[in-house]
């Protein structure tokens, strides 16, 4: 299987998340099911229903994230310089409306476009990626062709 390339930041919020799911929520759904059961007829026990979804999906996100940490590969960006790579803290330019962005391009299960946390996978990050400060990149977007200037590259 191919290794998963996760900064620290990410791993740790992929982990929290799985210790969290099987100390606080795997207990309380055992018990939520426990609960429902005591009422009597599960055939048309809306609770029990209820609470065996959310098992379900609770067991299928512990599967997911132990099978992504057990794939990881924790890269430390700090210790990258040069055109843009995994990890890099790129600072663009739109050459057409001169509005500035932020990036940090991160791996698909850190990826958050919100918070600037670019997949490495998505367009405009396959465009960045093996550029250098003062580059000019165009990206193919549903609302046309993007031309961006990279203004910085940096490495936490």
């Amino acid at each position: 299987m191919e290794k998963i390339p996760l900064t620290r930041a990410g791993f740790d919020k992929i982990d929290a998340e799985l210790k969290h799911l099987k100390s606080v929520e795997r207990p309380a759904i055992i018990r939520a099911i426990s609960e429902a059961r005591e009422h009597g007829d599960l055939s048309e026990n809306a609770e029990y229903h209820s609470a065996k979804e959310k098992q379900s999906f609770i067991e299928g996100r512990v599967k997911e994230l132990e099978g992504v940490i057990s794939l990881a590969d924790v890269i430390d960006p700090s210790k990258f310089s040069g055109p843009v790579k995994f990890g890099a803290t790129v600072l663009l330019v739109d050459e057409d409306t001169d509005e500035e962005k932020t990036y940090l391009i991160v791996g698909e299960y850190e990826a958050d476009i919100e918070s600037g946390k670019l997949n490495m996978k998505s367009p405009l990050a396959r465009a960045l990626i093996g550029k250098d400060e003062g580059d000019s990149i165009e990206v193919s977007t549903p609302g046309g062709v993007r031309s961006y200037e990279i203004l910085k590259i940096t490495y936490k």
